[in-house]
């Protein structure tokens, strides 16, 4: 359906403190050749750390299980691996996931934008007369700096490149340019069309339109380099929304789905799902609108950030 017609109340509201992020105190949740035998070594590896979760006391629960909350713990070898077995492994591959930390998120964030660069997270909201952005530690969660958008900008995805951050906007054709140190507008740059999520390959700004196209675009002067036509075995995949690099692959979320997809860059071929099935944390109570959406990447950690529009909750998960 059009994204005007449920993208969520273009109405003003009451300017809501900025998201603040910290641990949930005593909840846990139970939540051609050569190539083929790459990805056969990376699903084994996978599988191994995956046994020795368990080993070490984690409980499952189907595709939810319940980790300890402790230091943190370099997974990236897991996390990417299981998202490179995924783009080298012949048929659509389903991952489940494992929740390793739970962590409360603003319930009046309207989740738009996810990113995280070296402890600093990013989040961008929507809604016209509540968009902005805020910058935070992660994952102490203190507030550094925020802005807020015009009351006629609905904002939508954020991506951090370089000393930049990028925020786009939903119908204005307009990205924020902001330094990442203060939040300090730097420029704009001008786009055709609708702005719904942003990732980067760390060279170009990858963007998505709530269509199945992806764009890749000169993150000096915002020009579409090149564009693929995302693909579920040869029909377009609609609705990409936030979106996030790891890997070598993109991450999408899909506007009103529990799944991200795995998508090669290369030519927007549907890799495979990372499903998120019951990972909602108060489906009772959350709108249709307050849709699972948002993706960042914990590079120390090895660890996906995933939360949703007014979500009460914000999950560090890893691929299971």
């Amino acid at each position: 359906m059009p994204a005007s017609a449920s993208r969520g109340p273009a109405t003003r509201g009451t300017r809501r403190p900025p998201p603040i992020l910290g641990r949930v105190a005593g909840r846990r949740r139970p939540f051609p050749r050569a190539r083929r035998l790459a990805a056969v070594v990376a699903l084994a590896t996978v599988a191994i750390l995956g046994l020795a979760g368990c080993a070490a006391g984690e409980e499952s629960d189907g595709e939810r299980v319940t980790g300890t909350s402790g230091p943190a713990v370099d997974t990236s070898g897991g996390t990417v691996a299981s998202i490179r077995a995924a783009l080298e492994t012949p048929g659509v591959q389903v991952l489940g996931y494992r929740v390793v930390t739970e962590r409360e998120h603003d319930t009046d964030a309207f989740t738009q934008g996810l990113a995280l660069r070296d402890g600093v997270l990013f989040e961008g909201t929507g809604l016209y007369g509540e968009s902005r952005i805020v910058r935070s530690t992660f994952p102490d969660g203190g507030v550094t700096a925020e802005r807020d958008l015009s009351d006629d900008e609905f904002g939508e995805g954020v991506e951090v490149l370089g000393d930049r951050v990028y925020q786009l906007t939903w119908k204005e054709g307009t990205a924020h340019v902001y330094s990442a140190e203060s939040l300090r507008q730097v420029g704009t740059l001008d786009y055709d069309g609708e702005g719904w999520g942003l990732a980067t390959d760390g060279e170009r700004l990858i963007m998505s339109d709530g269509t199945s196209q992806l764009r890749f675009r000169d993150p000096a002067t915002f020009e579409v380099q090149r564009s693929v036509t995302v693909r579920d075995d040869g029909e377009p995949l609609d609705r990409l929304n936030e979106l996030e690099y790891v890997g070598g692959a993109v991450l999408a979320n899909v506007w009103q789905s529990d799944r991200i997809a795995i998508i090669d860059p290369a030519n927007g071929e549907l890799e495979g799902w990372l499903d998120l099935t019951g990972l909602n944390p108060d489906p009772d109570n959350l709108s249709d609108n307050d849709v699972l959406n948002g993706i960042a990447f914990d590079r120390r950690t090895g660890r996906l950030l995933v939360t949703g529009k007014r979500w009460p909750a914000l999950f560090e998960i890893v691929p299971a």
